[in-house]
């Protein structure tokens, strides 16, 4: 089949420079691997960017059958965005205007994922445990029923952009200031939850599935809080994951039922990661969820991934079969003069 891989590698293909910028991309090396997975798996692969370029593109790759008007291929979504409030909604919303079946959420669910208000309001109204929060648009008291330790955090990003544990008024008032300065956003201001901190990566739809549980192990680390320098892999003492995470089989059932619940709550599709904190009296409390997963091989989605039987290449193209069972009901379709990838387990 057609796969495009759509990324986004430049910044330049916009007509104007225009609201906040997007802090993330993912990285060439990456974007390689998945595009070979692709190849290998039996796909004709082109790398596309996700800028105004695109339609263009696509319609010369893939161009809807002549007779049928049909679509003649699929795109893996792993753009980003460029700019703006709603960038991972972008390119969802250019396939679905050209006709274009994508890996991934939605519009709406990507909405719903990077406004952490939202995603918090959505838990809330459906009874799904997450901490108490506010919004602040400056400095100003916590309301009541919060209390320090805080988190901050601004309200539409991700990757730990702009994170701090306040645990004073004047730690809280900076926060609050930088993510105003830095990310032209409210702040997101969250009760902390002191204890443990489990991903747990889902796969597929209809029902979807939880993959095993990772544990995000800070040991004797003074700040238990995963940071953009540990996502970046930039700190000596980053967590380690532990996949399975020793969780009690009913606590692991209920993390599970609340990952699945909460990827259902926020129109999530056919892959993403809850991030949940446990604490001290065993009590899960949904942080948020990423509605595209970092396919990065030090991620908690692969770490995932890999105890549930998949190697990094049928990973990949378990995403796309599942995209394309949504769609069309089978997977994805293959030549037949190249082989797919092995993955005893992860196939089935």
């Amino acid at each position: 089949m057609n796969i495009a891989v759509v990324r986004n590698q430049t910044r330049d293909g916009v007509i104007s420079d225009f609201g906040p910028r997007c802090p993330e991309k993912y990285g060439t090396r990456i974007i390689a691997q998945v595009v070979s997975a692709l190849e290998a798996g039996g796909h004709t692969v082109a790398l596309l960017e996700g800028d105004k370029t695109l339609l263009a593109a696509l319609e010369e790759f893939a161009p809807a059958d002549p007779i049928t008007r049909q679509p003649t291929g699929l795109v893996l979504n792993m753009a980003y965005g460029i700019q703006g409030e709603s960038r991972y909604t972008h390119i969802p919303a250019m396939l679905e205007l050209a006709g274009i079946p994508y890996t991934g959420a939605s519009p709406l669910g990507h909405a719903v994922s990077l406004d952490k208000a939202v995603t918090k309001r959505l838990l809330m109204a459906v009874g799904l445990p997450t901490p108490p929060f506010t919004l602040m648009e400056a400095p100003d008291d916590p309301p009541a029923p919060l209390h320090y330790p805080l988190i901050v955090k601004p309200r539409r990003e991700s990757t730990s952009y702009g994170l701090a544990l306040v645990t004073d008024r004047d730690e809280l008032d900076q926060a609050v200031q930088a993510v105003v300065d830095r990310y032209g956003q409210a702040a997101l201001v969250e009760q902390y939850i002191d204890g443990r901190e489990v991903c747990v990566g889902v796969l597929g739809n209809a029902p979807p599935r939880a993959l095993p549980t990772v544990e995000l192990a800070f040991d004797d680390r003074a700040l238990k809080l995963m940071t953009w320098d540990d996502k970046y892999h930039r700190r000596a003492d980053e967590p380690r994951k532990l996949c399975p995470a020793p969780l009690t089989t009913a606590m692991r059932r209920t993390i599970e039922q609340i990952a699945l619940a909460t990827f259902e709550c926020c129109h999530a599709r056919d892959y993403a990661r809850v991030d949940i904190r446990i604490d001290s009296r065993g009590a899960p409390w949904v942080l948020e969820l990423n509605s595209m997963a970092s396919l990065g091989a030090g991620g908690s989605y692969v770490h995932a991934a890999q105890a549930a039987g998949y190697d990094f290449d049928t990973l990949v193209n378990r995403i796309v079969d599942v995209a394309h069972e949504r769609y069309y009901d089978a997977p994805a379709p293959r030549s037949p003069t190249l082989s797919a990838p092995t993955g005893a387990r992860a196939a089935a």
